[in-house]
């Protein structure tokens, strides 16, 4: 619950002395700022780990059997103005065999006075079947319901062929293509179905036991323009209390349109240190 009440300065002194530790943190804005230096500390942690997992490059690409986590957080505000927020969000694996699938979700729920209820949904899955060390199929989808964005429901999905260049614990190397199709409806309720392509290359090199290299590429075309992505990166770890990784990340767009350049890039530096 949250109230607005003023206070002569003196006042506010007294206030902030007399109460208990977790409220003070409340007031004087220290809780906020925590759970921000959280929410930057997770980011740069989840990022160096999903970069520098080998699993993810592997013939499976994804660990045998079930593995998987759920986040879920909720708050209510009450007092000049109402709002409900609820949010969840999880990913799963599953690798069975010569079978390996990836599966992740997101729902955010938002209530206030000021706007009307908007519910968002999101949802991922890739999937791989090898016949051989090297060649695999494959299959890929995502959805996205947003009923704030311009495009209401925007989906996608394709299968097709993979196979691996390299193939050693410490070096590998995969490349992918195959058709797709996506489907978007706006929020005026008119859809529009377009087939494209998808082509993806995935690198990874531990140079040695403490630096590798990953490379990943992407891209998505139809007939309405092509996306293509590349995001290399070299992962440092100095030592058991330090690990670095440096990324360079571009993004080109064919249809970026008269005011926007076709091409973004990004250059990435994260850090973490413990002592």
């Amino acid at each position: 619950m949250k109230n607005a009440v003023k206070f002569a300065t003196a006042s506010a002194v007294a206030l902030v002395l007399s109460v208990p530790t977790f409220a003070q943190d409340a007031l004087t804005g220290v809780e906020g700022l925590d759970d921000r230096i959280d929410d930057i500390t997770d980011a740069v942690n989840d990022n160096i780990e999903r970069s520098d997992d080998d699993e993810r490059y592997s013939t499976l690409g994804v660990a045998q059997g079930w593995k998987g986590s759920v986040a879920l957080s909720a708050s209510q505000d009450i007092g000049n103005s109402s709002s409900s927020d609820l949010s969840m969000a999880g990913r799963a694996t599953l690798g069975v065999g010569d079978w390996s699938h990836s599966f992740g979700f997101a729902a955010e729920y938002l209530d206030s006075d000021d706007t009307n209820a908007t519910t968002d949904l999101y949802g991922t899955y890739e999937g791989s079947r090898y016949f051989t060390p090297k060649l695999y199929a494959f299959g890929t989808a995502r959805g996205e319901l947003n009923e704030a964005s311009e495009n209401r429901i925007d989906a996608f999905a394709g299968v097709g062929l993979g196979y691996r260049v390299v193939n050693n614990p410490n070096h590998t190397w995969r490349v992918q293509a195959g058709p797709g199709m996506r489907y978007i409806k706006d929020q005026a309720d008119v859809s529009t179905s377009e087939a494209g392509f998808i082509a993806s290359s995935r690198y990874y090199y531990a140079i040695t036991d403490t630096v590798s290299l990953t490379n990943d590429t992407d891209v998505l075309g139809s007939s309405t323009n092509t996306v293509a992505t590349n995001d290399l990166g070299v992962n440092f770890k100095v030592s058991n209390k330090l690990t670095t990784r440096v990324s360079y990340r571009t993004e080109h767009n064919s249809d970026a349109g008269d005011l926007l350049k076709s091409t973004d890039s990004t250059l990435g530096l994260a850090v973490v240190m413990g002592f």
